[in-house]
């Protein structure tokens, strides 16, 4: 393929790729980003046994970038699904103590 069919296919990829996760409700965003971690430890895996069999200084320097990067979006993959786990959590300790609260001063006042 030449440049500008592969610019073309990615530009179209970066397009579809933001509609389809522009649409993700927030209630689906957790388990997703879950799956795509999983995604994301495969392909650290690939690029650690591509650096294991590397013989060409070359490839052996791509195949250590990909390690990294791939380090560095499976970790911040985790990190945003742990913030977002807590934020969950925290919405369901405020409403439980909040109607839990209201429940009491509604007892106190004798209704």
């Amino acid at each position: 393929m030449d440049g500008m069919s592969l610019l073309t296919i990615t530009v179209l990829a970066v397009f579809v790729g933001f509609e389809v996760v522009s649409k993700v409700s927030s209630t689906l965003h957790t388990p997703l980003m879950s799956g795509a971690n999983a995604i994301h430890g495969i392909i650290l895996v690939g690029a650690i046994i591509v650096a294991g069999q590397a013989t060409d200084p070359l490839v052996l320097a791509v195949a250590l970038l990909a390690v990294v990067l791939a380090t560095a979006n499976l970790v911040g993959g985790f990190v945003v699904t742990d913030r977002m786990l807590h934020m969950f959590h925290a919405r369901k300790d405020t409403s439980r103590t909040g109607a839990a609260q209201s429940g009491a001063a509604q007892k106190a006042d004798g209704k």
